[in-house]
């Protein structure tokens, strides 16, 4: 199946009139969905969890890893489900599920056995079991079928959300938590998928029709372009993905997670490592539009390298503790840039490198990678933070983590041309 240049798309430039609606509402469902909002409140569960029930950092972190590791499972599952039965039915459920299973968390018994920790983490088991269609796992789906020309600052604008979730979640659950305590902090969390996403995506959220379709994501006779899961596994382009966003997920994921921990290692506040989380939100922010706008002029290795090098200056920044507001900022900053830069390029990659036929399949596969990955890191970091009493070990290793992963992407070549003859390319600066 040939895939018609992209200068073939009359309607290119009508692209954010056409699509702008399920691009809000895709925005939305991210930023309420179940990619950022358990990473972003289970930091500041460490202090209330082990008050009351006297668990170390490691078994409290261990939500994450639960979480991460079978939602990734789960990832090429929903991603067939998108592509055979349609993104909206699969993104709308998976909203409401994900919205039942964070709220029922508060259902966590008071008594303090053995019982109530495996219950605690069964929650969890749930929350990965149907949170996953709440990801760009769905959303970007339907947001590369709305978009070519202008899919990188689209993508860009879609997981913006994770950003705005870093903007307010961490103050939202610090004030819960200090007005009401952990359990209703869950309740209250649910509450943002449950009246904010499903309503908004329920009215607007919707794959195109065939005729609103850009024409450069068709084949000569109309349908959708793109590999098979099984030809795109063939090729050592996918493997190389699969390893650079292994490394890079790894080293940031723990990174991320920690980020409040790791401050109020250095006698920060909660506020204040609430208030950095924030400047971190505002790095995803930048990274999503900046490296949107730079993946829709310059081929991806020319963009991915460099930006994938900021956490390394993180990591540095954080060695040895004593680090002052400030310098705190800076390095949340650079880490959530780079955050935005690695989740744009997964969805981007996908559909440029293997087209949209089968995008739900490949893109779940790839994210597959990293969502273990970061479920790993994030105990990782811990463990390591409980065994020698700092971070400072696993910050040392992730600088050559971040720039390695992210040179890795320098050998994925030019974009194809066609899904058929892989021989056949772009020029590497086109897009």
């Amino acid at each position: 199946m040939k895939a018609l240049p992209q200068t073939a798309s009359g309607s290119s430039d009508r692209e954010f009139a056409n699509g702008w609606k399920v691009l809000l509402a895709g925005m939305l469902g991210v930023t309420c969905g179940a990619s950022p909002i358990p990473f972003n409140l289970i930091g500041f569960t460490v202090e209330p969890l082990s008050a009351e029930f006297g668990w170390s950092r490691t078994e409290i972190i261990l939500p994450a890893t639960i979480y991460g590791l079978i939602a990734s499972l789960m990832a090429p599952v929903f991603g067939w489900l998108a592509d055979r039965y349609g993104v909206r039915r699969v993104a709308l459920s998976s909203v409401f599920a994900f919205a039942v299973a964070l709220s029922a968390v508060a259902l966590t018994p008071a008594a303090n056995t053995p019982d109530t920790l495996y219950f605690y983490y069964g929650l969890w088991v749930v929350i990965g079991l149907v949170g996953i269609g709440s990801t760009p796992v769905t959303w970007s789906r339907a947001v590369n079928l709305w978009f070519f020309k202008h899919r990188g600052l689209a993508l860009g604008i879609l997981l913006m959300g994770t950003s705005l979730a870093a903007l307010f979640v961490p103050k939202l659950a610090v004030w819960a938590i200090a007005q009401f305590g952990w359990r209703t902090m869950f309740a209250i969390m649910a509450l943002l998928p449950l009246l904010v996403a499903l309503p908004v995506a329920w009215l607007y959220f919707r794959e195109p029709r065939p005729e609103e379709r850009p024409q450069a994501l068709l084949n000569s006779d109309g349908r959708l372009a793109g590999m098979t899961l099984g030809k795109a596994m063939r090729g050592y382009r996918f493997y190389v993905m699969w390893i650079s966003i292994s490394i890079v997920a790894g080293c940031y994921s723990g990174a991320f997670i920690n980020m409040p921990a790791i401050l109020m290692d250095d006698g920060m506040s909660a506020q204040s490592a609430a208030s950095i989380m924030g400047v971190l939100g505002l790095g995803i922010f930048a990274g999503r539009v900046i490296t949107g706008v730079l993946l829709d002029r310059f081929w991806q290795g020319f963009v991915a390298f460099p930006l994938l090098c900021l956490p390394a200056i993180t990591c540095l920044i954080l060695l040895g503790g004593d680090v002052t507001f400030m310098l705190a900022s800076l390095a949340a900053f650079f880490l959530g840039f780079a955050a935005g830069a690695e989740a744009d390029l997964i969805a981007y990659l996908a559909g440029r490198y293997y087209g949209m036929a089968h995008y739900g399949k490949i893109y779940g596969m790839l994210y597959m990678p990293f969502g273990i990955a970061s479920a790993l890191s994030s105990i990782l970091y811990a463990y390591v933070r409980d065994v020698t009493g700092s971070y400072d070990p696993v910050l040392f290793v992730a600088i050559f983590g971040f720039v390695g992963g992210g040179a890795m992407l320098l050998l994925l070549g030019r974009y194809p041309n066609s899904f058929d003859d892989d021989a056949a390319q772009l020029p590497v600066s086109s897009t």
